[in-house]
């Protein structure tokens, strides 16, 4: 594994609450050692698209939006209509990370030759959980880059 990676990431999750409301927040999650057959990389970009919207916004009424937290952890929320929490019950109360896909640098893998020949790479992933600052998968599910 490369040196220097830190302990803990941030990662993006978007939250339903049984109240009614959608709140997005940063969440401190463990960077994990990769895998024989894994590799972690740096996430440096990651779109927007309808469906990442769909699950961060949660069709929440965005003019609603109060900010709190701190500049450093912010927390944004929101209403939700009234139908929506009933709409979206299998996610009440759920933190979820959000962000269908993304690219970065594999700074570190598992011992595998596979996941040894990455180190370095750019890559992209389509895998979920791509709005954070590191993200581990499995090589194959990746697409090389130069």
């Amino acid at each position: 594994m490369t040196a220097d990676l830190p302990d803990n990431a941030l990662e993006l999750r978007s939250l339903v609450t049984s109240h009614g409301t959608l709140e997005l927040s940063l969440h401190e999650v463990p960077i994990p050692v990769p895998a024989a057959n894994e590799v972690l990389v740096r996430v440096e970009a990651s779109p927007i698209n309808p469906s990442d919207l769909g699950l961060l916004l949660a069709g929440a009424d965005m003019t609603t939006a109060i900010v709190a937290g701190t500049p450093e952890r912010p927390v944004v929320t929101a209403s939700l209509a009234e139908v929506t929490p009933r709409a979206l019950s299998a996610r009440v109360d759920r933190s979820l990370p959000v962000g269908n896909e993304g690219a970065g640098t594999v700074v570190a893998a598992g011992s595998s030759a596979t996941a040894q020949a990455l180190l370095g790479r750019t890559v992209s992933i389509a895998g979920g959980a791509m709005y954070t600052q590191y993200r581990w998968t499995d090589p194959d599910r990746l697409i090389q880059g130069v």
